[in-house]
Order: structure tokens, then sequence, then C-alpha cells
């Protein structure tokens, strides 16, 4: 058996055209063309497909049953051939992008949302991971891109665009006793406990540590959660209370009076010197490069 892509669309022409002549004029084809090809279909199926006993051919149950898999199977030897060409074209069949925690609240799916229109046969992979651990499942080829914080000290295989800027605000529970300081002191947050988003590493100090007594958790939404219940103190994303305005209800900015930490940072898209990056990854690359202009 030895049937084409071109007989099947041929054939479901027929099915929703209801005859010979009207599927050549809508394929493009001479009548005999289409005739033929349905006589080989036929001879290739050793089925009887249309009845040609009247002007116009009358499809057969058998035609009937193999019609409703025809266009099933046309979208899937298309999708087949767009996954082909584009693998041969230097596309990769998978991206996994790694989130660093701290970030799950800013908008890294419209990128992804960019993507899959521009790619609709990849396979897109997302996880989440603290910052050191996003950047180690980047260096060790886990990931193919990052979507973190800038980094104080960059490791040599790093590379980066930066994407936006992004602050971090210190906040606690409205009934915790620092909420009741107008401005708060350096050694006040030594003495209270500090909820941290850190890696899952224990060896690995958090960057944005400053008292002595802390809790790590490996995401922002358990450090809020924390937070919420008086439980210590923290610093959130910005983002989260203007996706959550009922936080602001339950929590206070604290107002620092003997330092000013540096809670903005830059969003970078990282990958790593040593990856062979496909299509898709170098091309959000080039977008987000090309919209920083």
């Amino acid at each position: 058996m030895n049937i084409n892509q071109e007989q099947l669309t041929i054939f479901k022409t027929v099915m929703e055209t209801g005859s010979f002549s009207a599927a050549a004029r809508k394929l493009g084809k001479v009548p005999s063309a289409v005739s033929m090809s349905i006589a080989n279909l036929e001879i290739d199926l050793n089925l009887s497909l249309f009845e040609r006993k009247g002007r116009e051919p009358v499809a057969t149950p058998e035609a009937q049953i193999l019609y409703e898999k025809t266009s099933e199977l046309l979208i899937e030897m298309n999708q087949w051939k767009q996954q082909a060409y584009a693998l041969s074209s230097g596309l990769e069949s998978t991206l996994n992008i790694v989130i660093a925690s701290e970030l799950l609240n800013t908008n890294w799916t419209d990128y992804v949302s960019l993507l899959a229109e521009q790619f609709p046969s990849l396979q897109i992979n997302i996880v989440s991971a603290p910052q050191e651990d996003a950047l180690a499942m980047l260096l060790d080829q886990r990931a193919q891109l990052a979507w973190m914080f800038e980094r104080e000290r960059l490791d040599y295989r790093e590379q980066f665009v930066e994407i936006k800027q992004e602050s971090l605000i210190p906040v606690v529970a409205r009934s915790h006793p620092l909420a009741s300081m107008q401005y708060v002191k350096f050694e006040d947050l030594l003495q209270e406990r500090q909820i941290v988003v850190a890696s899952r590493d224990n060896r690995i100090k958090p960057e944005l540590l400053f008292s002595k007594n802390y809790w790590r958790t490996d995401n922002h939404h358990s450090a809020c959660m924390m937070i919420t219940r008086n439980l210590g103190w923290g610093v959130l994303p910005l983002e989260m209370f203007k996706e959550n305005p009922k936080l602001e209800q339950q929590l206070k900015v604290l107002h620092l009076l003997d330092f000013s930490p540096k809670f903005d940072y830059f969003i970078d898209l990282v990958w790593s010197r040593e990856s062979k990056l496909g299509m898709a990854a170098r091309y959000l690359i080039k977008h987000i490069r090309h919209n920083r202009k």
C-alpha cells in the first residue's frame, strides 16, 4: 500500500464537494486527474470508495468511515512536515526554560507566548528554581535559557541580555513589632527573624540576608504566606502587590533608616556560552536585544 498526501487531499476534496469535477476546480486540476487518483487509491486500498452509477459519484459507507480519519491524518502529516522542516532549519525539538522563583510574578509568560506564536511545533518546558539553582541548571545544560535577577559576580560561562528592572520591597505583617516603627534601624532587623528566598542548597548563603535568625524557602509565594502569618519579615517583589492588592491590607512596607539596600534589580535572560542554542532560543535573544534599542 503506497498512499500519499496528494491522494488523501483529493479524496477529502471529492467527499466535501460531491463530485470529481468540483474537486478538480477547487484543486486546480483536470477532472481526469482527480478520477485517476481516486481509482488508484481504491486499488491501493482494495476498497470501492465511490459508486459511479449516476451523474455524480456516491460515497460508499467505507469512504464515509475513512473520511472521518482523513482530516486528522492530513493535519498530522502537515505538522510532521513542519516539524521536520523546522528541525532541518535548526529549531530545537525542546526548549527548557528555568524561571528564578523570585521572578515568577513577572511577565515572563509574554515571551513564552511569543515563542508559541513563532514556533507552534516547539515543545517548551518551564520550571522554577531559586536563583542559585536556576544558574546551576543553566550551566550544566539542563536548561537552555534562564530568567534571572542580575548577579553581582558573573560566571565566565554566562552570557545575558537585560530585559527590565524589577523592585523588591521589605515587608512585615501589620501585627509584627517592626510594623509599629516609623523608621526601622539596622539593629532592629538583626534581632527579628527574616524569611528569605534562597537556594535549596543550604551551603549557599542567601544574597538578600540581613538578620542573624532566618528561615529559608525556595519561592516568594511561600515566603509571602509566612510573612503574612507573622513568622518574620522579608523581601517580596513589588509585582506581587500589583497582582494581589489585598496584600497591602495585610503587610506593611518597612522604611529603613540606616542604609539603602539594593532592592532594585535588572532581570536578565541568561544562557551558557557552552550551549549550542537552537533557532527559538536565538530568536528570543534577538527579539529582546532589538526591543532594548
